[in-house]
């Protein structure tokens, strides 16, 4: 078995390379006495295997467990009566502690020639769905193992599995099944082996290096067509701003120094004799923005806050699959990255994947800038944007987030998608903004639907 393989144990960064030296001393007449050969050949061996010997009395010390400290302090002390004052009944204890220790040995024998891989069946999965562990351990040596009881944390969790016993050269698999309840990215492995004597008075354990990453996507729905963005036109809508350059020819009007004379309307100016230039109204793509108020106090509860992680996660998706220019953006997160200049901590989106893989890793920020301040942020961030989505909870009142609102331009289409736990589906229009009130994941699709016929 290769030391170093990536099945084999985790035994640590130190360095097994030894230079060995030897250096001939002589004193007068060029006599060394026997007694100063011998130290110096001393000092050579302790130099040269003091760091082994460290490491042994380090992990014989981490091997003994608390009750083993107890057992082995009594067997001690009756040892010490045993010898001073013959008391028979302290030698019997001494006698049968030592006994005990040396049955407790041999259950800690075998470990170290485990070769271990973990192996999950997928890297992704949707909240509520399950993923199987593999588990494949193979017995190296000519000699069986014992039965041991293995250790591997789960995110949070720690699970234990138990390891039968294992013939020589042979091996075998344990698959354990994980459900994940709730959106995140759950850390699997190192897988770590314990053994231990019946009474518990040794223990020893062995880390594997092997530990995947699985990232739990929240759940999303299925959006209808051009929900993200309200422009359907795949060349761009007219917009009521005029402009000297674009498609959608808007009227014409008198030449003004600085126009260029290829928008001059020829025609226009042979009928009135004054030279007429082309006017315009300016066409805009669909360039969506989705900002998710990550402020926990915004919310009722956790159940809340992921209905909301949900929904805007559903609104990203849709734009990534529909190819729309976008900018999803969240509260500063803690923990994950330092906070931006202004406030907003935009998600990769490069892809559905990379996008999903963004909201598991979301936390929620306990103090984060309001939604007042986070869409001022927005709209003085002069990203040329079409239609703004905004994901918030229950607990900002109707006139705030109107408020929140009239930051933007009239020109860029607002939504307010509000998330109230149970609450009654409901889509009202006020001020130009579209404010849906979403009470479970599956009403945010028919509420778009509806909202695009107010």
């Amino acid at each position: 078995m290769n030391r170093y393989d990536s099945r084999g144990p985790d035994w640590g960064t130190e360095s097994h390379s030894q230079t060995f030296a030897t250096t001939r001393l002589a004193g007068s007449g060029g006599r060394i006495s026997r007694w100063g050969v011998r130290r110096r050949r001393v000092r050579r061996w302790w130099r040269r295997n003091r760091r082994r010997l460290r490491r042994i009395a380090r992990r014989t010390v981490q091997a003994i467990t608390p009750l083993g400290w107890f057992v082995l302090a009594a067997t001690l002390s009756a040892g010490v009566f045993a010898l001073r004052m013959h008391w028979v009944e302290a030698a019997v204890t001494a006698v049968i502690g030592g006994v005990i220790f040396l049955l407790a040995l041999p259950f800690l024998f075998g470990s170290r020639t485990y070769l271990v891989r973990i192996s999950v069946d997928r890297a992704r999965v949707v909240a509520g769905r399950s993923i199987t562990t593999r588990i494949d351990i193979e017995n190296s040596s000519v000699r069986p193992t014992l039965p041991a009881t293995a250790e591997l944390p789960l995110g949070d969790a720690l699970r234990k599995i138990p390891v039968p016993l294992i013939a020589p050269r042979a091996s075998t698999e344990i698959s354990t099944e994980i459900r994940t309840h709730s959106r995140g990215v759950i850390e699997i492995g190192p897988l770590t082996l314990a053994r231990r004597d019946p009474l518990g008075l040794l223990q020893r354990d062995l880390t594997w290096r092997d530990r995947h990453r699985v990232h739990v996507h929240p759940p999303t729905a299925l959006l209808p067509p051009n929900s993200a963005g309200l422009v359907r036109d795949l060349e761009g809508s007219a917009s009521r701003r005029l402009t000297d350059s674009d498609l959608s020819f808007h009227a014409v009007r008198e030449y003004v120094p600085g126009d260029q004379m290829r928008h001059v309307h020829w025609k226009s100016t042979a009928k009135t004799g004054t030279l007429m230039v082309r006017q315009y109204e300016e066409s805009q793509t669909a360039r969506a923005a989705i900002l998710f108020d990550a402020h926990r106090g915004e919310y009722q509860g956790e159940e809340e806050f992921e209905l909301g992680v949900s929904a805007a996660a559903s609104l990203s998706l849709q734009t990534v699959h529909e190819g729309r220019e976008r900018f999803i953006a969240s509260a500063w997160t803690p923990g994950r990255q330092l906070p931006s200049v202004d406030g907003l901590e935009e998600l990769p989106s490069l892809t559905a994947t990379q996008l999903m893989d963004s909201w598991s890793e979301l936390e929620g920020a306990e103090d984060a800038p309001r939604i007042e301040w986070l869409t001022r942020a927005l709209a003085e961030s002069r990203r040329p944007l079409s239609v703004v989505t905004i994901v918030t909870g229950s607990v900002p009142e109707l006139s705030r987030l109107r408020r929140a609102v009239t930051s933007f331009p009239p020109h860029v289409n607002v939504r307010v998608v509000r998330c109230e736990l149970m609450a009654e589906p409901a889509a009202d229009l006020l001020d130009g903004s579209l404010f849906l009130t979403v009470g479970a994941l599956g009403d945010l699709p028919l509420l778009l639907t509806r909202g695009g016929v107010l």
